[in-house]
């Protein structure tokens, strides 16, 4: 696992700024610790940041081919190397080294861009092919590796693993982009293709883009969910599920360096944790992140499935009144990023390097197997959403959802307000409803009369009706799915473990996103992955041999912490200092009554906005870095 960069000249050879090119690939040292490399000629320089996981004496970057004509950056893991170099040598390609990044370079030579199609894994890369004068950038089909890229004020195209090595070049444009309150405020992070700023750009996952001297680059998508036109039957899963993930599990179990997982006593994880310890051969090194209030604390879970499967397990209790690392959080990110569980993953994460290099996770099972509470809720909505048309269920629940009280603080059976919106708006609209970090309503009341008016119009779910014209299905919850496939899992999940991990430069393997098991997972019948109110349902049958049955049918609990005590309390005087500073004030995004009354109310116990506030103190602390 790495860091990438490098720069290109799009008009003239020019040379590159050596210096320079050191100086911004060294902000993101902490992606590869162990080495760096360069290459400059004068159209492209490239640079890497090495942290060593295979081929630890032979894998420096950049890498070439035999005579020099290809170089490569590489950031990730290509799992089936092994068999690729076999293939390739048989062709008569020369191999110097034993990594899989050199797999990338001849692969090129043999395929070209036909090459991605053969890999099984996660990467974002940068190749340079001197002989066709072409820069050539690709990013995983779900987004695991992060790529971000810009053009300079000067010409010069400028790519990254991290914003932070974009923003600290000279001639990069830094000016926020505007929707950026808007789309930052409804998801909680930026969705791709679009950062924080005007004119740096995220490639979206499963896209390439090629670029030529003298030619506008546009991102190419090469790999989507399929469409699903078979179905597979319920002996089909419960025959081939457990394998398929088994054999994802194994291909990732590959490393020159010490190797475990995260156990959160979640059914992903120990599903996870399971797997290899039938194929380790010692015990499996595994991790677990605690807090001192049982309402937050599963580590009696994660204990049960270490006890179960004899592995080395280690816990670390966090207090939770320790509120030191919430100012950490808005450097890793380098942009508004506002999912809370983002601290207990930095924290997990720096357990893990204790003892590994490596770590496995179980991130991607909600998303495949619809585990989330919301795709039940959504699938409900949508039964109403058939039964009444909508001249007459529109003005109807749009009235109850007005006037239905805002009620956090109740039971959640009486928190319908969500629900009654929901039922007033088409289906995009009402996931974008339901997903929003702060409802549109809640949004349009904080946003100052000059933002909303400059808007004009535009929302943050116009991001997923782009992605709904491509939805290569009909059916309810793929259809919700596969908007999550395209937002929440590369924006928020993968986003969160890769910075949060990188800044422990421990790499994180996900076997449930192997993307041949999502293929073919994606073809499962909703029905067997939501049946009598369980999600995952198929999913958590074929483990009811493996796992007991407290861990997979207990209620989900997820990473969350205590963010309205904390408001109300210890982060009260960060909450003053950072939401209601000057910088928030006057940024032109905001009403300042409106903020200054949701700190008060907060405060004072008559509301609980602790969710929205986190945003805002997110928010806040990002542009605080811009002034």
């Amino acid at each position: 696992m790495c860091g990438i960069a490098g720069m290109m000249n799009m008009q003239r050879p020019a040379g590159i700024d050596t210096r320079l090119l050191q100086h911004i690939n060294r902000t993101q040292r902490h992606r590869g610790p162990d080495d760096e490399g360069y290459y400059c000629d004068q159209w492209v320089g490239l640079a890497h940041r090495r942290l060593s996981i295979i081929d630890l004496s032979g894998g420096h970057q950049p890498l070439f081919n035999e005579d020099q004509t290809i170089a490569i950056v590489f950031n990730g893991e290509i799992y089936n190397f092994k068999a690729l170099a076999h293939e390739l040598k048989s062709m008569g390609h020369e191999f110097r080294t034993l990594s899989d990044t050199e797999v990338i370079v001849h692969a090129w030579e043999e395929w070209g861009e036909a090459c991605l199609s053969r890999f099984r894994g996660m990467f974002a890369f940068a190749l340079w092919d001197s002989r066709k004068r072409a820069l050539f950038l690709a990013r995983d089909r779900l987004g695991k590796k992060p790529l971000f890229y810009t053009m300079s004020q000067k010409g010069q195209f400028i790519f990254a693993s991290e914003l932070k090595v974009l923003t600290a070049h000279p001639d990069v444009d830094l000016a926020l982009r505007h929707e950026l309150a808007e789309d930052y405020l409804m998801y909680g992070y930026i969705p791709d293709p679009h950062t924080a700023y005007r004119n740096i750009f995220k490639l979206p996952a499963g896209h390439t883009l090629t670029l030529h001297p003298g030619q506008v680059p546009v991102p190419v998508q090469y790999w989507d969910l399929p469409e699903t036109t078979t179905t597979l039957t319920w002996p089909q899963i419960q025959e081939s599920l457990l394998e398929k993930i088994k054999e994802a599990v194994s291909i990732r179990m590959v490393a020159d360096v010490p190797l475990g997982a995260f156990l959160s006593g979640g059914v992903d994880s120990s599903a996870i944790v399971a797997l290899m310890s039938q194929l380790n051969t010692g015990p499996v090194n595994t991790c677990a992140i605690g807090f001192d209030q049982a309402k937050f604390d599963e580590t009696q879970y994660a204990r049960l499935i270490a006890q179960q499967f004899q592995t080395q397990h280690q816990e670390q209790q966090v207090n939770t009144d320790d509120v030191s690392l919430v100012e950490v959080l808005a450097q890793l990110y380098d942009e508004p990023f506002a999912d809370d569980s983002a601290l207990p993953t930095y924290l997990v994460c720096k357990l893990a390097r204790q003892n590994v290099t490596v770590a496995l996770s179980g991130d991607g099972g909600d998303e495949i197997f619809a585990g989330y509470r919301r795709y039940r809720f959504h699938l409900a909505e949508q039964k109403v959403r058939g039964l009444l048309p909508s001249p007459i269920r529109q003005p109807l629940f749009g009235l109850l959802g007005q006037v239905y009280p805002k009620a956090d603080w109740a039971p959640r059976v009486f928190r319908a307000k969500t629900t009654l919106q929901s039922l007033a708006l088409d289906s995009v609209d009402a996931y974008a409803n339901t997903i929003s970090k702060i409802r549109y309503q809640d949004r349009q009341s904080l946003f100052s009369a000059a933002y909303r008016h400059s808007l004009s119009g535009y929302t943050g779910a116009e991001i997923l009706r782009q992605h709904a014209l491509n939805t290569p299905t009909d059916d309810p919850l793929k259809f919700i799915q596969y908007l999550d496939f395209k937002t929440w899992l590369p924006g928020d999940i993968l986003t969160k473990v890769d910075r949060a991990s990188m800044a422990n430069s421990l790499e994180v393997r996900a076997p449930l996103l192997d993307h041949r098991l999502i293929e073919w997972a994606f073809q499962i019948e909703s029905q067997d992955n939501i049946r009598r109110q369980t999600g995952k349902y198929g999913f958590k049958k074929v483990l009811e041999p493996l796992l007991p049955q407290a861990i997979l049918y207990r209620p989900k609990m997820g990473f969350s912490l205590p963010l309205s005590h904390w408001f109300r309390h210890q982060l009260q005087p960060l909450l003053h200092e950072q939401v209601l500073s000057p910088v928030m004030m006057d940024s032109g995004y905001f009403e300042p009554r409106q903020l200054q009354k949701l700190v008060t109310e907060h405060v004072s116990g008559r509301g609980d906005h602790g969710a929205a506030l986190w945003s805002l103190l997110m928010f806040a602390q990002f542009l605080s870095r811009q002034a």
